[in-house]
């Protein structure tokens, strides 16, 4: 076993019998999961800031949403609330809460927690996480109608108003925060240590490499009647500290829910230790992700504020050879902006129907003719000039998965090839999304910005429109068109997206519109879809069986994400 591997293996079994805290919890009592970033501040738990403060635990043991998208049946499942109710232009909705809730220190949740911290996200300009900044761009006003009732009234129609913000349709939702703690505190400062939620674990410590719940037995949900007490009496969520240690901890039961691995590591794993499972039982044993994965481009830096160049680096992408070499063949790639699943056939099929989709290959010829027209030649040592400059690419790339560096080191090699002097800028998580991609401090770099459509196009489309251009060096709002996309084009794009915006869910009119829209996509480039997202997350049966997989599919598997009360919900001692 490799030192760090080690190390890791020996503080998991002394965090899991009990030796780091006061009460001792048995291992099999104990569930573990794979944390893929350090905790930045382990004593804050503001959430409304930048930094690691939600998926180490928080939104998935102790922070509790309203209501839940279900992948499997398309259906928001109601959890803090219980239903909501919309008038006929989808400029206000009604939520009924759950009765019988509680915050863990006793205190009753209530529509005055939730008028509070809506409130407070639209009256903070200085709160800068993208769910309060959304909240903040749509809602006019918030209103207690009784104790278990809440009215928001919109700044404009949108009917996906409640699984944009409080549905976890992707990673988490807009949180809210108990009244009665944090009235009176300066909301872009507060730390909220100790931290206070309606989950049924409690905060019990933390460092920056894990931290440690514990089970709330007098927890509301099983008080009310809501739902039983969840199995396992202690949740740890541990940075692994990579793909190696994590193999090493899922193969010796040392970790029972890891992040994404490898096709050939996940077989490694599974071949020391046979209780390891994945989403499927067979190759390629991942799950689709609903992110689907992009180059982002900084419409400003020269050569790349020209549409033709950028349109020559999509041309030279082969995106085959991305998903064979970086994804071991357990993905496809992307023939449009969207995630492929069955409910966004109707839309991926009218663009390609207009004759915009993707190619799989590359064609790195037809590439280097764009180059060429836009003035530059091909020099003596491979690489185009124009002026006595190189043409050349920084790709900034977040180091948190090798996911994420294995692909960008296959397109550095593809744009090498076809003249273009690219190479790999890896940053740290934190420095990724808090500085490089909202502030357009990159000229390319791998993301998933247009991630946010599953049922319906807006909500990917709707995050490119000129509305959201801000300098370079001021922060993106949401994270939208971090691009800075603003030629005539987009503008011609925002006019038929913003007429999208108000249009119901399922309206016949809309697959048209994406596909007009779409033309300006296609013609400019201000990003460059690459391939879908699948994530191969293995869980381990020794310890705890009900893990989610595709027969098993109460819902998608990604335990980062605010859902995860519903995958620790099913969780049953193995063998119990």
């Amino acid at each position: 076993m490799r030192p760090t591997a080690y190390w890791i293996a020996a503080s998991v079994l002394a965090l899991s019998t009990g030796m780091a805290t006061a009460q001792e919890v048995p291992r099999e009592d104990t569930v573990i999961f794979d944390l893929d970033r350090t905790i930045k501040d382990p004593e804050n738990f503001n959430w409304f800031t930048p930094g690691t403060k939600r998926m180490h635990g928080a939104h998935q043991t102790m922070w509790e949403p309203l209501f839940i998208l279900n992948y499997a049946t398309g259906n928001l499942d109601p959890w803090l609330a219980t239903g909501f109710e919309q008038n006929d232009g989808s400029t206000e909705f009604t939520i009924s809460l759950r009765d019988g809730v509680e915050w863990s220190d006793g205190e009753a949740f209530n529509a005055d927690d939730v008028v509070f911290t809506v409130n407070m996200a639209m009256t903070n300009e200085e709160i800068s996480s993208r769910e309060a900044s959304t909240i903040r761009a749509q809602v006019a006003g918030v209103e207690k109608v009784d104790d278990l009732t809440v009215k928001f009234t919109l700044e404009a129609a949108n009917p996906r108003f409640i699984v944009e913000n409080f549905g976890v349709r992707i990673f988490g939702s807009f949180l809210i925060m108990p009244e009665h703690i944090w009235a009176g505190r300066d909301a872009a400062t507060f730390a909220f240590n100790p931290p206070v939620g309606t989950g049924p674990y409690t905060f019990t410590s933390a460092t920056t490499s894990r931290a440690i719940w514990d089970r709330n037995d007098g927890w509301w949900g099983e008080k009310s009647g809501f739902m039983d007490l969840p199995a396992p009496k202690r949740v740890i969520f541990l940075e692994s500290g990579g793909e190696e240690s994590r193999a090493q901890l899922m193969a010796t039961n040392q970790m029972d829910a890891a992040q994404n691995v490898s096709v050939g590591t996940f077989e490694a794993i599974a071949g020391r230790n046979p209780n390891v499972i994945a989403w499927y039982a067979d190759y390629p044993y991942a799950a689709a992700d609903p992110c689907a994965r992009q180059l982002e481009i900084n419409t400003t830096i020269a050569p790349w504020d020209d549409p033709q160049m950028r349109k020559a680096v999509a041309t030279i992408i082969d995106r085959t050879q991305i998903v064979n070499v970086a994804a071991e063949g357990s993905t496809v790639p992307s023939k449009t902006m969207f995630a492929q699943y069955g409910s966004m056939d109707p839309f991926i099929d009218a663009i390609i129907d207009a004759g915009y989709g993707l190619s799989p290959r590359g064609d790195a010829e037809a590439g280097k003719a764009l180059i060429e027209a836009a003035g530059w030649a091909m020099g003596s040592g491979g690489v185009y000039e124009k002026g006595g400059e190189e043409l050349s690419v920084d790709i900034h790339v977040n180091s948190a998965s090798t996911e994420y560096t294995r692909t960008i080191d296959v397109i550095v090699e593809q744009l090498n090839r076809a003249g273009i002097k690219a190479k790999a800028v890896p940053v740290e998580n934190g420095v990724f999304w808090g500085e490089v991609l909202p502030f357009g401090a990159y000229e390319m770099s791998y993301s998933w910005l247009s991630c946010g459509s599953v049922n319906e196009p807006w909500a990917s489309m709707g995050r490119y429109t000129v509305k959201d251009v801000v300098p370079v060096g001021e922060r993106s709002p949401g994270f939208n068109n971090t691009a800075r996309w603003d030629s005539a084009a987009a503008v011609s794009y925002s006019a038929i997206v913003d007429d999208m915006a108000d249009k119901a869910l399922g309206d016949p009119a809309v697959p048209g519109m994406v596909a007009e829209a779409y033309q300006y996509l296609d013609a400019e480039m201000p990003f460059i879809p690459l391939v879908q997202s699948a994530k191969l997350i293995p869980f381990s049966n020794t310890y705890w069986t009900g893990w989610p997989s595709a027969e098993n599919n109460y819902n998608h598997p990604f335990f980062w994400w605010n859902h995860t009360h519903q995958i620790i919900h099913n969780l049953e001692k193995a063998g119990g």
